[in-house]
């Protein structure tokens, strides 16, 4: 895999007798700097039905130019796109295939499209001579190459901010294009546009509308499914947190399958559920550790160094990489297995012929608000048997119980807050603070039984346990501290304005 750059751009409709204003007039553009013309020849790739282009990714081989190479593009935010470049070569690089695997599923990604043009580049610059935008001014020429062809021809005017450069500037530029009377794209990419004008495009689904109970929860299901499949490539990339967003997303999935049995057939859900437990499972191996062995470091670092007695350093490095050896790689080896892409596909059949029970079809806030009530009783019931245990391992688990109930009720409410207003997201809100304090004390029971085998480990080697002894009695501190703070947290959840 080669670089990755954050393309920051503004798109705008023209012609070839279009005129771009004096640019200098925009603050902080002391010049704009003639960088010549440039050839371009991309053909984009995608599967035959055009999944790539159906979610706004694109994939395209290119000449010409500074940047030639295969480019993938992923979407981030209106206008701001994720470009991974990999060097020329005949076939689709595997390490760019692989990102879109969880889109294609299989399918052979082959050429759609190819887009020549003849590119006039301007650079937009500061006092210094530092660059600040490009701008570009293009004339396309669009040849279909599936559907019987089909060919098109338009020119357009982008504005791409330099790395690192601040977006305020292509609002200022922005403002002066319009007043010169450019008007924005009305078609995010070239690639989007030319398959408007030359044949089919690809098919996107209208968001149906939330009258029903089951278009609430099947609108939900759409925005987990988009947001696994959005952190596929994040975690194939290997992008800060994204392990841990995905395996949210599974368990958002799960849980809505599990709270809403009323609206969707549990017989058709229990074994999609079933399978996204089993991907959860698998993304929390490597979360859990990198969890884990930050909390041991940040409290190793709050140890005075006269107290830190032996190599601690060393054998808690060693400790955590015995644990988290392989374990990328077995993440990865789970987004590449045929299981995983059976899930997926099952996901996509239940969305696409979806199991609605009767309760599917009536009005959203009775039924949405019955399956959070009972979400809710469910951690009441659970946090009320924990509390009257005494300390110890089975109130340890107790306490883990109602906490993973503190989740799929906070979800449950989550999903509801469209149909339910206020009340769903107070809800929501109160249970998040509920899970905070449960999952603190989950942690700090994992810690301890993760100190007692560091110090069996220094023992065993001859090194002193003190460390480990120290920060154990600590942990049993934060713990019962979390279990004093539970009864006062809970005190504030209401279910106020939910009841039937």
């Amino acid at each position: 895999m080669a670089d990755t750059k954050r393309e920051i751009e503004r798109k705008y409709e023209a012609t070839t007798d279009t005129r771009v204003p004096d640019l200098t007039r925009v603050r902080g553009v002391s010049r704009v700097v003639d960088a010549g013309t440039a050839d371009l020849d991309a053909v984009y790739y995608d599967t035959p039905d055009l999944r790539l282009a159906a979610h706004s990714l694109t994939l395209r081989r290119r000449t010409g130019g500074g940047d030639a190479g295969w480019h993938l593009k992923l979407p981030v935010a209106p206008g701001v796109r994720d470009e991974i470049q990999a060097p020329l070569a005949d076939g689709v690089p595997r390490g760019l295939a692989n990102l879109v695997r969880a889109r294609t599923r299989g399918e052979d990604l082959v050429p759609v499209v190819r887009l020549r043009s003849s590119r006039g580049v301007r650079h937009l610059v500061d006092a210094d001579g530092a660059l600040l935008a490009e701008l570009s001014t293009d004339t396309v020429r669009a040849e279909r190459l599936t559907d019987g062809g089909g060919t098109a021809e338009w020119a357009e005017i982008e504005v791409e901010l330099a790395d690192g450069g601040d977006p305020a500037l292509l609002d200022a530029v922005d403002k002066r294009l319009r007043k010169a009377g450019l008007r924005p794209a009305e078609l995010p990419s070239k690639l989007a546009r030319a398959l408007e004008e030359t044949g089919t495009p690809p098919r996107t689904a209208e968001p149906p509308g939330r009258e029903t109970a089951g278009d609430h929860v099947l609108a939900h299901v759409r925005e987990q499914m988009a947001a696994l499949l959005d952190y596929d490539a994040a975690v194939r990339r290997d992008q800060p947190d994204s392990v841990h967003q995905m395996r949210v997303a599974t368990r958002r999935l799960r849980s809505a399958f599990r709270s809403c049995r009323k609206v969707l057939d549990r017989s058709a859900t229990d074994p999609v559920a079933g399978e996204l437990r089993w991907l959860a499972g698998e993304l929390g191996i490597d979360r859990d550790q990198e969890v884990l062995e930050e909390r041991l470091r940040t409290a190793l670092d709050t140890v005075p160094r006269t107290l830190r007695l032996g190599p601690v350093r060393g054998r808690l490095r060693r400790w955590s990489a015995s644990r988290r050896a392989g374990s990328r790689g077995r993440t990865l080896k789970v987004l590449d297995s045929t299981r995983y892409l059976a899930l997926l596909g099952a996901l996509d059949a239940l969305l696409a012929d979806p199991p609605l029970r009767p309760a599917a079809a009536k009005d959203p806030s009775r039924v949405l608000a019955k399956a959070v009530l009972k979400d809710y009783a469910r951690v009441a019931a659970r946090v009320e048997r924990a509390l009257s245990m005494d300390p110890g391992q089975d109130r340890d688990v107790a306490l883990h119980e109602a906490r993973k109930a503190a989740k799929r009720a906070r979800y449950a409410a989550e999903l509801a807050r469209p149909a339910l207003g206020r009340p769903a997201k107070r809800l929501a809100k109160r249970m998040k603070a509920v899970q905070r304090v449960l999952g603190d004390h989950q942690d700090s029971v994992v810690a301890r039984e993760a100190l007692r085998d560091l110090a069996i480990q220094s023992h065993a080697a001859g090194e002193s346990a003190f460390v480990w002894g120290l920060l154990y009695g600590r942990e049993e501190a934060a713990g019962a501290a979390r279990e004093r703070e539970l009864p006062e947290v809970w005190g504030r959840v209401s279910v106020r304005g939910l009841e039937a």
